[in-house]
């Protein structure tokens, strides 16, 4: 049964959004460190159709858990996750993989940078200050492209776009409930919130190798991946930016 509870110290409602497809190694893992160091949050694991006991450990472990009927990917699954944060009007909603990737104790700067900037959107960069887990040479080269490319058509300085880590605001959360890219949405995300006049920033973090399950990106993908963003995210510059504003916002 899925029931929120938790307030961020300053009385903002956060929900923490871990997307999982067979992740059944290490989401207990996920959700304790979690548990243990963002206990104002409320944590919803959108079971992606996983064919293991994903979403079973998940609602023992103490989480909310949306099981979809069928597989929709990493964006229809996000996507799932701030439809239910904008219905129940969360401040602040995050991603956090369910691979135990990200550091959950790193969630208070991603708050704290929003708060104070005013960001629609905080990413987590494992690339700023170059601390742990760094990437494959031949992805590092990848992202780097791909960085720069979003870097010079919205003119914000991105260093990790492909970070799955990322912190969005009221207005954020209303934009992607009602639009948000599918196939490999974490770049193409931030050229819809730049065609939207909508802000991003980053933070350093630190993020560790996967614990568990395997990468989604094979490296026979990563040259037709590579293609397909990068084909997306010029498209995606061509359309026409307006404002997007919450017309529910309280």
């Amino acid at each position: 049964m899925l029931n929120h509870r938790h307030h961020h110290p300053n009385n903002h409602k956060v929900l923490v959004i871990v997307p999982a497809y067979n992740e059944a190694e290490g989401i207990e893992r996920v959700i304790a460190e979690l548990k243990k160091h963002t206990p104002y949050a409320d944590i919803l694991v959108v079971n992606d159709g996983s064919v293991d006991e994903t979403g079973a450990l998940a609602e023992e472990a103490g989480a909310m858990v949306l099981n979809l009927q069928c597989n929709l990917g990493i964006g229809g699954a996000v996507q799932t996750g701030y439809r239910y944060a904008a219905e129940n009007g969360y401040d602040y909603a995050v991603q956090i993989d369910g691979d135990g990737q990200h550091n959950p104790s790193d969630l208070d700067k991603l708050l704290h940078e929003m708060q104070a900037s005013g960001a629609d959107m905080v990413v987590g960069s494992r690339f700023i200050e170059k601390e742990g887990f760094q990437s494959t040479f031949a992805r590092k080269l990848g992202i780097d492209l791909l960085a720069g490319l979003v870097t010079r058509l919205t003119g914000k300085r991105i260093t990790d776009p492909t970070s799955g880590y990322r912190l969005c605001s009221k207005k954020a959360i209303a934009l992607f409930a009602v639009h948000y890219p599918t196939d490999y949405p974490e770049v193409e995300a931030l050229m819809l919130l730049d065609n939207y006049h909508l802000s991003f920033k980053e933070v350093p973090v630190v993020m560790k190798e996967r614990q568990g399950g395997v990468s989604s990106i094979s490296p026979f993908k990563s040259v037709y991946y590579m293609c397909k963003v990068i084909l997306a995210v010029l498209i995606m510059k061509t359309k026409k930016k307006k404002a997007w504003e919450v017309s529910h916002d309280t």
